[in-house]
């Protein structure tokens, strides 16, 4: 079972998310609605995926989660944002981008594409509404 971080600082959006995740399989392992315990937390239980939201309640932008997660790890990095066309997520470190607002089934087909990025697969054709990838 894959275990997945979910980094949002809207309660509802996180206890949502949980239950979408839950129920097609995937382990949360942890919610966080701010960088240092986002990263804190990511150390703590390694998570394979991330759902993380760009800006937190702390004022700081959930790239500094990935920045500090994915050097090194297989850790893949799914950036969930009201704002898809951020100047910050273009270096951004992770594999895509899903805009708010998104349905449940293109939340995970979101993160399967994410996973499989990490594996090595190709890109399918058709890519989850509101999905981009990175770089």
């Amino acid at each position: 079972m894959l275990k997945v971080i979910i980094v949002e600082n809207d309660a509802m959006i996180a206890d949502y998310l949980e239950d979408v995740l839950n129920d097609a399989g995937y382990q949360v392992c942890g919610i966080a609605p701010d960088v240092d315990s986002a990263i804190t937390m990511g150390r703590a239980c390694k998570p394979d995926l991330g759902i993380i939201d760009l800006r937190l309640s702390d004022g700081r932008l959930g790239t500094e989660v990935a920045a500090a997660l994915c050097p090194g790890t297989s850790f893949g990095a799914l950036y969930s944002t009201g704002n898809p066309d951020h100047p910050a997520l273009h270096d951004a470190p992770g594999v895509g981008c899903l805009a708010k607002p998104y349905t449940p089934e293109a939340l995970v087909a979101a993160l399967r594409l994410v996973r499989g990025r990490m594996m090595g697969e190709a890109t399918p054709a058709s890519l989850p509404n509101g999905f981009r990838l990175l770089h």
